[in-house]
């Protein structure tokens, strides 16, 4: 178990007292908590209570990030899942989950825990038997997955290397802006946990596809995301149309994986909140 921070407590605590349907979000490598803030403020004026834990020990904020980058090193999937399963259980209701890259993925994890009352997985990064490995994903990986040793580290990115994997469909001087704004080192670990799912049987990076008590689900792939490419979102939709809850993937034209931070965030956010208010209570 992880500890839970107090601005996490305290945001658990508003979530509970508040009586209204929680919504939490999950953000993924090279970002941080803070990266959903807008979207937290489209949620809470449709009635939703918000909350946006971080991965373990996060700094609040990019400045914190960048003094003290080793703080990233170390994390892996499974101890990330169990943070975001310790305060989904604290909440009075069950939550839906949105979740973004890494974030995607550990959002189906907590799906496949049954934790969640619906779930949206926005370029959600591959888990064991997601096949496809397109060469746009390797290079969006080879920062880390070069060097053997970035398992063990926290990796930043350069500005090209940000460009090429979240702004490349943004023009330069917004690309420059998400990257000064938003970017923060990121473990390298879970990066090496998912190109080696498929490798390894007891891998982390793995997702119960089949629980019935799932919830909805819906995919998010942006038209032309470098990092998750479409050939990787939908494997992962195959593999999640089975279960016997709504399952649902849609591709969101002209979008790279800059999609829930850049100038056309709210387009993305919206699609999510329509899914969530259709699907969430149904669900409970």
């Amino acid at each position: 178990m992880t500890a839970i921070t107090a601005r996490e407590q305290r945001e658990l605590d508003q979530a509970n007292q508040s009586g209204k349907p929680p919504v939490v979000f999950v953000h993924g490598l090279w970002l941080l908590a803070s990266s959903w803030d807008r979207w937290r403020a489209l949620f809470e004026e449709h009635g939703y209570a918000t909350l946006a834990p971080g991965w373990p020990d996060d700094p609040e904020t990019v400045a914190e990030a960048i003094e003290d980058p080793e703080v990233f090193a170390h994390k892996r999937i499974k101890q990330v899942t169990d943070h975001y399963v310790d305060a989904i259980r604290q909440l009075r209701t069950k939550p839906a989950v949105i979740g973004h890259s890494f974030g995607g993925l550990i959002a189906q994890r907590l799906a496949g825990e049954g934790v969640a009352a619906a779930t949206v997985a926005i370029d959600p990064a591959p888990f064991r038997g997601v096949l496809p490995l397109p060469l746009s994903a390797l290079k969006a990986a080879s920062p880390v997955l070069e060097n053997p040793l970035n398992y063990g580290r926290a990796v930043p990115l350069t500005f090209e290397q940000f460009r090429f994997a979240f702004a490349n469909t943004v023009d330069d001087d917004e690309a420059h802006e998400l990257y000064e704004t938003f970017s923060v080192p990121g473990s390298g670990a879970p990066l090496f946990q998912a190109a080696t799912a498929n490798l390894n049987p007891w891998t982390e990076a793995r997702v119960d596809t089949e629980n019935p008590e799932r919830g909805p689900l819906l995919i998010l792939s942006g038209e032309r995301d470098n990092t998750v490419p479409w050939a990787i979102a939908n494997a992962a939709y195959e593999r999640q149309e089975k279960n016997p809850a709504v399952t649902e993937i849609r591709e969101i034209p002209n979008r790279g994986h800059s999609l829930t931070i850049d100038h056309g965030w709210r387009d993305v956010a919206e699609v999510a909140l329509a899914f969530v208010a259709q699907h969430a209570q149904t669900s409970q």
